[in-house]
């Protein structure tokens, strides 16, 4: 109980901090002006659903190897709470492309995966919902997810491979150009990001806690 305690209070925190430095802190962008604090919730965001995926795949191989349903339930957990951050995702990324482009999607490749990523979602959450339960879905489901994760790293170097309207990593140890990010820019985002993730896992065990306890209900 009071680890759980600590962990709320850290996190509601260190999320208040992130207000404070998006809002208040971080100087304002030059050349896209104040829609650039978009960023600050847009990549935390990209970056939970891109992992989300591969711990989807990474439990779904758990329970492939062990059969044990735990496994399962966490990546049905993963899979639940990813697909809400790639909703964010997409939809903070329209809101700053309509501003900075002039319009609100391009189809470009970067946009295009990240879409696909959110379908993978819907699917593996779909089939879940629609066949019956079981081993049989289990392990369908666990294949889903083996291909879903494929997407993740697209995702990271599409801007990269395609060069287009969406910018390269600047940030990250795979970042291929120099940042333009100032320093306090940098500080928001790595602290969003921190934020973002100790939400991410809490609100995982919170589901897996949930879907714990519905699969004895069942049983």
């Amino acid at each position: 109980m009071m680890i759980r305690q600590a962990y709320i209070s850290l996190t509601a925190l260190l999320f208040l901090i992130s207000l404070w430095m998006i809002f208040l802190w971080v100087p304002t962008e030059i050349n896209q002006g104040i829609v650039q604090r978009i960023l600050y919730v847009h990549v935390p965001f990209a970056w939970v659903s891109m992992v989300a995926i591969i711990a989807v795949a990474a439990a779904s191989i758990m329970f492939l190897v062990t059969k044990n349903n735990r496994w399962d339930n966490f990546a049905q957990s993963f899979a639940e709470v990813g697909v809400a951050a790639a909703v964010v995702m997409l939809a903070s990324g329209i809101v700053w492309a309509k501003p900075v482009w002039g319009i609100w999607w391009t189809g470009e490749a970067k946009l295009t995966t990240a879409l696909i990523l959110f379908l993978i979602y819907c699917a593996y959450l779909m089939f879940r919902s629609y066949f019956p339960p079981g081993t049989t879905r289990n392990r369908i489901a666990a294949v889903i997810a083996l291909i879903g994760a494929i997407d993740s790293p697209i995702i990271y170097y599409a801007a990269q491979i395609w060069q287009q309207n969406h910018p390269q990593a600047v940030v990250g140890p795979l970042a291929t150009q120099e940042s333009s990010l100032s320093s306090e820019m940098v500080i928001t985002l790595l602290t969003c990001v921190l934020s973002v993730t100790l939400l991410f896992i809490g609100t995982v065990w919170v589901q897996f806690k949930s879907n714990s306890i519905k699969e004895l209900r069942y049983d």
